[in-house]
């Protein structure tokens, strides 16, 4: 799995981040971004939480 927050939706939420921090991180503006784009098997689930709970739909998978 691939996954990518576009910088244009974002607004700052930080539920990526809460939810998956092995993945997500926060810029200087509190935008969320990418740590480690290709996911692994065991950390897939937690991915695909964080893009459930994205309010802006601003996580891309794939």
């Amino acid at each position: 799995m691939k996954v990518s927050v576009d910088p244009d939706r974002c607004q700052g939420h930080a539920r990526c981040w809460d939810i998956c921090p092995e993945v997500f991180d926060l810029d200087e503006q509190g935008h969320g971004t990418v740590t480690l784009p290709e996911v692994p098997a065991r950390l897939e689930a937690k991915v695909s939480d964080a893009v459930a709970n994205c309010p802006e739909r601003a996580i891309v998978i794939g």
